[in-house]
């Protein structure tokens, strides 16, 4: 299928706080504990956390809070996981049993207080929802199984199931396949029975066909219009209570990778497992879905909750598609971890140029991280040193959404499992990275409104003395009427030499200076203004990275 990127820009919201934010995720279960270490008291609620941690996370330059596992989670997940034999795990935050504030964090009452606790410390508080699937037991599949993707007939002879039955429900069986439990088999479907009748479907897992199937987890089936209606009413509620709104696995619900995984044509594209026969015409798809669902949900947000900032978790090669098809606020940007990680500088700056085809502003609307809940800490693809804070600087400088890792402001190791209730290990802060931290990153995120849109944002090349460009060394200026920035980063092993004209900045040529945003600090990027004031030269030691106002 050809994707059309039909303009759908109307939907962006341009709220300031919008513009100049900073999140962080949190584990929350994880994060409570590792309170309950640092203040030395118990805090197993959320209106229980200190306000000297909303203190500490404003001087590290945060400005909110992405709470993952808030909701009630399914019963089935943390069963299955028990039966697996593991320890000090719960269920997974991604199988969801309803869309409530756990009574495990305190609940409701306690979500309120911790908001308005956050929102007076100038915090702003993201969530995620789950669009994709729900748990094994929730009460939309015990009251509405036709809501989901089934077989009638098992669609494997190698699938048993005869596990212990996972229901809440007297009147249904629910098992998942039998080889999960000794780790040999990962079934797509899992058994849905139903007593009075006996009658027996294959519901599948949700799947995005990258790898196993998540077996706590039952697909939807977004061609039935009463659950694409339910999740759009859902994310609604939602926003009524949050202010950002993380949408997991996005990518999973454009028409294009809906019908490519579930409904597949007859031209052998890449399916998810045993639904390699249900093919289905793009006309009878698009009869069954006729628009793309996010671009609906788009207009609920911007109907009834503009003021809520929806981000989406898109890979894929789809950034540009949610941008300006969808008219999505922010998405994964992942890119910009990979590039910088495997120092890919040239292709980098390339994927920034392109991305202002796409639209004026598109990079306003990129997600740009060094790490996810989801990848190993920041701290392993960067180390804690010289080009960890050059990557930090570029994270804190481009335009759009910086978002920072649990652990990463204080250099934890641990890569926390969505069924951690606690930390597996037993760390303590990084007192020099949080020294460094607070010394080279805090204050250009005190300047963030300099560098989070796109107006006066623009690229530059520096020249070496035998007028090649240097590919490694990301230049740009940014900024506003009354201030502008420059912003050097030389993410390679090597020393660099070389100059950008003076004419190319936005200053006039007898006004030139830099002023380095941090004082008192060697950034390793020399620079001198030549004395017939048409360039400036730079000497740029490895992993350097100066941030300079103009």
């Amino acid at each position: 299928m050809i994707i059309s990127l039909k303009n759908n820009m109307e939907n962006h919201s341009r709220s300031s706080w919008k513009n100049d934010l900073v999140l962080i995720a949190k584990n929350t279960f994880v994060w409570l504990y590792q309170l309950s270490k640092d203040y030395n008291r118990k805090i197993t609620a959320l209106d229980q956390v200190p306000d000297e941690e909303f203190i500490k996370l404003k001087e590290f330059g945060i400005n909110a809070i992405w709470l993952i596992g808030i909701w009630e989670r399914s019963c089935a997940s943390k069963k299955i996981k028990q039966l697996y034999g593991f320890e000090n795990v719960t269920a997974s935050a991604y199988s969801i049993f309803e869309y409530k504030i756990t009574e495990s964090l305190g609940g409701r009452g306690s979500f309120i207080k911790f908001r308005e606790r956050a929102h007076a410390h100038g915090f702003k508080l993201g969530c995620d929802m789950v669009p994709n699937h729900t748990g094994l037991d929730s009460p939309w599949l015990a009251e509405h199984p036709q809501w989901y993707i089934a077989a009638d007939q098992n669609p494997s002879q190698n699938f048993t199931f005869r596990s212990p039955d996972l229901s809440l429900n007297d009147s249904v069986e629910i098992r998942i396949e039998d080889r999960y439990y000794s780790q040999t088999g990962a079934a797509e479907v899992f058994l849905y029975k139903e007593k009075h009748s006996g009658k027996e479907r294959y519901l599948y897992h949700g799947n995005d066909g990258t790898s196993m199937p998540w077996n706590d987890t039952a697909q939807l089936n977004y061609l039935v219009p009463e659950v694409r209606e339910k999740v759009r009413e859902t994310i609604c509620n939602v926003a009524a209570d949050f202010d950002i709104i993380r949408l997991d696995a996005a990518m999973t619900l454009t028409k294009n990778h809906y019908k490519r995984l579930w409904f597949p044509g007859d031209d052998g594209e890449r399916c998810i497992p045993t639904r390699e026969d249900n093919h289905m015409s793009q006309d009878l798809f698009d009869q069954r879905m006729p628009r793309e669902f996010w671009v609906d949900v788009m207009d609920d947000i911007k109907t009834h909750r503009p003021d809520t900032l929806m981000l989406a978790e898109a890979f894929w090669l789809m950034e540009g598609y949610f941008i300006k098809k969808i008219g999505m606020d922010r998405v994964y940007n992942s890119a910009f971890m990979h590039m910088m990680k495997n120092e890919e500088n040239k292709k980098f700056k390339n994927s920034l140029r392109g991305m202002t085809s796409i639209t004026d502003n598109a990079l306003e609307h990129l997600i740009n991280y060094q790490t996810t809940p989801d990848e190993e800490p920041a701290i392993y693809k960067f180390g804690k040193d010289h080009k960890y804070f050059c990557v930090c600087t570029l994270l804190c400088t481009l335009p759009g959404l910086p978002m920072f890792g649990h652990g990463q402001l204080v250099g934890y190791r641990e890569r926390y499992g969505m069924d951690y209730r606690v930390p597996h290990l037993q760390e303590s802060q990084d007192q020099d990275l949080v020294k460094m931290h607070k010394k080279l990153i805090s204050p250009i995120l005190r300047h963030r409104s300099l560098f989070s849109t796109v107006e006066n944002f623009k690229m530059h090349d520096l020249i070496q003395p035998d007028r090649s460009i240097n590919q490694d060394v990301i230049l740009f200026t940014n900024g506003r009427q009354d201030q502008y920035a420059l912003v050097v980063a030389n993410n390679s092993s090597q020393s660099v030499i070389g100059h950008i004209p003076i004419d190319e900045l936005p200053i006039s040529m007898d006004d030139c200076s830099l002023q380095s945003i941090i004082p008192q600090h060697d950034s390793g990027v020399k620079h001198q203004i030549a004395k017939n004031h048409t360039q400036v030269r730079f000497e740029i030691s490895p992993y350097a990275c100066g941030v300079f106002l103009l």
